[in-house]
């Protein structure tokens, strides 16, 4: 009930407005997310980094409703890309974008697959990779499908799939038949029934079933998930497949999981953070307390702190 809950105010505008204005949410904030702009970006990228993390930089993408959006979202990316170039960052980070930021849904869909060709043209010629976020199910036939796309000539690029939806497992047929870099999330969205499976466990039940597609087959598996449990599913399943920790990587979010990842690096696995920056974090930031309610106590400190 309380997931279902805090899914539903990411998505109210009043409550955005009375969060993102109240004073000690910025406190919060700070946890999960690496800051407004991309300096603080590439300043909590370059600390991962030294600790031996590798990282995602994520921008957090509003809605884009015209062709002029996504041309700036596409520039955006392009300046992300430019600077982990500078920084020498490019080949311990990579670049999460957000398809419906550079065109997705705009009525033609012609302009997705050019943005993001040029985004990965610039990641090349960086010496980083791509990978293309999915936020939910009515975006997945065209993802998979920009993904595919782009592989051709990129193969690199990953795509991200949620273990919540029901169709995943099918998916992970394909991918890992196709070599794919493949970053495994439960998925923290709203779904109907008939698409999304409703109970926690079911979903998790999906998560190791397509653990065990991906890790058996000829991709490259990208587990993120906090479950302790599940990563040592996920570690089991590499050895009896005769994986070794370089062929695989375990997954967190920026903020969570901190002794996991150590325990993780010392027995020699690639560790990687999502690391996600922008103004526009509200979407995001409660999404992660639906995921992980227990989150919440992290505010509740910060208003008794107030």
């Amino acid at each position: 009930m309380l997931r279902e809950t805090l899914l539903g105010i990411s998505r109210n505008d009043a409550v955005r407005r009375m969060i993102t204005g109240f004073p000690p949410t910025d406190l919060l904030v700070r946890n999960f997310v690496a800051g407004d702009h991309l300096d603080d970006a590439i300043a909590a990228a370059r600390r991962l980094v030294d600790e031996g993390l590798t990282v995602t930089l994520e921008h957090l993408a509003g809605e884009t409703a015209d062709r002029d959006q996504a041309d700036q979202w596409t520039r955006r990316y392009l300046d992300l890309v430019d600077r982990l170039r500078k920084e020498k960052l490019a080949t311990r980070a990579e670049v999460s974008i957000k398809p419906a930021a550079i065109g997705l849904e705009l009525p033609d869909g012609d302009d997705v697959l050019e943005n993001a060709r040029v985004i990965c043209i610039a990641a090349r010629a960086a010496g980083t990779t791509v990978i293309a976020d999915l936020e939910d199910h009515r975006a997945a036939d065209e993802t998979l499908a920009l993904a595919e796309e782009l592989r051709q000539d990129y193969p690199d690029t990953a795509v991200v799939v949620h273990s919540g939806l029901r169709r995943t497992e099918s998916d992970c047929h394909d991918l890992a038949a196709t070599r794919s870099r493949v970053r495994l999330v439960k998925g923290v969205h709203l779904e109907d029934e008939a698409i999304a499976y409703a109970r926690p466990a079911d979903v998790d039940k999906s998560y190791v079933r397509c653990l065990k597609i991906l890790i058996n087959g000829n991709g490259y598996p990208m587990i993120a998930t906090h479950d302790k449990r599940l990563i040592r599913i996920a570690e089991a399943l590499a050895v009896q497949a005769g994986r070794a920790p370089g062929d695989l990587e375990f997954q967190f979010l920026y903020g969570v999981g901190l002794p996991e990842q150590r325990r993780l690096l010392a027995a020699g696995h690639t560790v990687r953070i999502q690391l996600p920056y922008g103004s526009d974090w509200y979407g995001y930031l409660v999404r992660r307390f639906a995921d992980r309610p227990g989150n919440l106590s992290l505010l509740a400190r910060g208003l008794v702190r107030r």
